[in-house]
């Protein structure tokens, strides 16, 4: 990943005047985290990054992702393929729970099997869909097979944490929320939550690995970029994550703070409404209904993606945190094609496709997006709109919360969503461009664990299959190809529209340092004093 300082960025407000008072040093035990989404969950079966974000370090994985996302050994040491349809695990010795009871199989098992049985929206269960068993061997190998190969399971195996099977079994959501079930191998212990303010953590003494720097850490949820900036130059915070872009010039200008940042995985695209053959969301120019869908047709689909100008997005709506995506996965991570890039922007273009498509006027559709989810996406939303405008597609941009986004996702009369186009992000947490081919554009099928984010009914059978072989095939080499080949059909068809991925940006007092993480995690483990 291209991980940075951040350069200078252009565009800060004038009411955000440089120079601030040097920040006062906190205690040198404990830590203090501004993140800009809060923990909703405590429950580690929840995949929801913002989630994940906390309990990775009181849960963690089977393997680490390092900061790529690729697997890494952490409670296991060596894995293999035996044949096929089966991984062994070599686990390793001496980890003990937060309670002091030994790691087991036993707890790889139950962890397994409770993430493939949770029945909440944001789960694992399409990463672990092929796992059939999961047995020990001995006192150190674990044993899992599936129900056909899965050359790819290690990346999936570290993306969720192991919880002690004797703590979890039967608990509830408040014996999470309390800490009598948060049980886990971790750096750090389960402190309190209080829901929409924040979560403490204490160092675990008897960690298996390199002992937790800080004492206490706390995370405190302060969703207003200001807000979260003024306090990182105050002194009330240590570090905060998702720095927005007009806010950068302030931590650089200012003597007790600084930034970094890294390309993260997190794509913001648009997903288009093609399924129906009417859409009650698209209208003709003059708002009346149209006997047919525009975006069934590729013509539509491939003339809004000439009318984006993603460098414009990417340098001035994004003040330089972003940068122009034309596929799945930002460059660094797994299958990135370099020689694969976003359409050209280009107006005329634009006017003459829709023109082509018995469009010469263009149409009016609504664009939803959200206004507290991703840094700058309200403001990208109103730039999308006004240069889906100029080529003739008259765009309401309707900005909303993340929360009430989701359900819109799905709320139309026929089960999709309730409008013609809507802005999403998506990152897959194993880091695998078949993931993210699988989630967006897979016909979904909820038994089988695909197409989890296709919400617009799209469906090609030819682009199933071909993701289904590079799910299954061995040889990393036909992979990858299968994989190339399955990208450029589906970016070539457009259900959805990749626009750019963000960069993860983190402001930290001066004398501190972290490693940036494509996933823009900020794990209190890597967070160090500078020499």
């Amino acid at each position: 990943m291209n991980r940075s300082t951040l350069g200078p960025l252009v565009g800060l407000s004038a009411i955000l005047a440089a120079g601030t008072a040097p920040a006062p040093p906190a205690n040198a035990q404990d830590l203090r985290i501004g993140v800009r989404a809060a923990l909703d969950v405590a429950d580690p079966a929840s995949s929801y990054s913002p989630n994940r974000n906390i309990t990775l370090q009181i849960y963690e994985p089977l393997l680490r992702q390092d900061e790529a996302l690729k697997p890494v050994a952490g409670l296991a040491t060596a894995w293999r393929m035996r044949d096929a349809t089966t991984w062994e695990f070599t686990l390793r010795e001496g980890v003990t729970f937060h309670d002091g009871s030994p790691l087991g199989a036993e707890d790889i098992a139950s962890t397994i099997a409770r993430n493939m049985a949770t029945e909440t929206p944001l789960t694992y269960k399409s990463d672990l869909r092929e796992v059939t068993s999961v047995e020990a061997e001995g006192s150190r190998t674990v044993v899992i097979r599936t129900r056909g190969p899965s050359p790819q399971l290690p990346f999936s195996l570290a993306t969720f944490g192991i919880v002690s099977a004797r703590a979890t079994r039967g608990a509830t959501p408040d014996e999470f929320r309390g800490g009598r079930a948060a049980i886990g191998t971790g750096p750090y212990r389960w402190g309190q939550w209080t829901p929409g303010q924040g979560v403490t953590l204490t160092r675990n003494p008897n960690y298996w690995g390199t002992a937790p720097h800080w004492q206490n850490v706390e995370f405190r949820f302060v969703s207003n970029d200001s807000a979260r900036v003024a306090s990182l130059l105050a002194g009330d915070l240590d570090v905060i994550d998702a720095v927005p872009p007009g806010l950068t010039q302030r931590i650089q200008a200012a003597p007790n703070a600084h930034l970094l940042s890294t390309t993260a995985i997190m794509m913001l695209y648009l997903q288009l409404d093609t399924a129906r053959e009417q859409s009650p969301y698209v209208t003709g120019p003059e708002g009346q209904p149209l006997p047919r869908n525009p975006f069934r047709d590729l013509r539509v689909r491939q003339a809004l993606s000439h009318a984006i100008n993603r460098a414009g997005i990417a340098e001035r709506a994004m003040e330089g945190a972003a940068e122009p995506a034309g596929q799945f996965m930002a460059p660094g991570l797994d299958n990135h094609d370099a020689t694969l890039q976003p359409l050209a922007y280009d107006p005329a273009k634009a006017r003459a496709l829709l023109a082509e498509a018995g469009y010469p006027r263009g149409f009016g559709m609504t664009l939803a997006c959200s206004n507290d989810r991703y840094p700058g996406d309200a403001r990208v939303c109103q730039a999308l709109g006004q240069m889906l405008g100029v080529v003739g597609i008259q765009t309401k941009v309707d900005t909303v919360p993340i929360s009430i986004l989701f359900r819109r996702r799905s709320a139309g009369a026929d089960g999709g969503p309730d409008m013609a186009a809507f802005m999403l992000g998506y990152g897959a947490p194993n880091g695998l461009a078949t993931s993210a081919l699988s989630s967006l554009v897979q016909t979904m099928d909820r038994d089988r664990g695909r197409g989890g984010n296709n919400f617009t009914g799209y469906s090609n059978a030819k682009l199933d299959l071909l993701i289904d072989s590079a799910e299954t095939d061995s040889d990393a080499a036909r992979r990858s190809a299968l994989v190339r080949e399955a990208t450029r059909m589906a970016i070539g068809d457009a259900p959805v529209v990749p626009v750019y991925f963000t960069k993860a940006i983190w402001g930290l007092r001066r004398n501190l340092t972290l490693t940036p993480r494509a996933d823009s995690f900020t794990f209190a483990d890597t967070i160090r004093p500078t020499p």
